[in-house]
């Protein structure tokens, strides 16, 4: 199972772009008060709980931790969406989607073709 790790500073992003030059990485973006964004969480979760263990998964919750959000979006180049996950290596997003196409099987297939 592949440990899912809350980012709490815009530091801690800094450490987690750097490491994907080592390691893929999974970041989602969560709005806790949004319902759709409560079912992709789901998904990510149950992707998160099958995948092994040299995968390290994030989370930035997007209202309680604003700044962070923000820096996500001027760091990957991509416009900010919640829910919204990327698949970052090299320091390079190389795969996301947002909304209800969040789901355990396509984030499994962004894994595999970026492989």
């Amino acid at each position: 199972m592949a440990e899912l790790n809350e980012l709490q500073s815009n530091e801690q992003l800094k450490q987690v772009w750097e490491h994907s030059s080592k390691q893929p990485i999974l970041l989602f973006k969560h709005s806790t008060t949004c319902p759709i964004s409560a079912a992709a969480f789901k998904q990510y979760q149950t992707f998160l709980e099958s995948a092994g263990n040299d995968l390290n998964g994030y989370l930035v919750k997007v209202i309680e931790n604003r700044d962070i959000s923000n820096q996500v979006e001027i760091v990957t180049n991509v416009k900010h969406e919640s829910p919204q996950i990327f698949l970052i290596q090299n320091r390079e997003v190389v795969w996301n989607t947002s909304h209800s196409n969040i789901t355990a099987d396509a984030i499994t297939k962004a894994l595999q073709e970026a492989t």
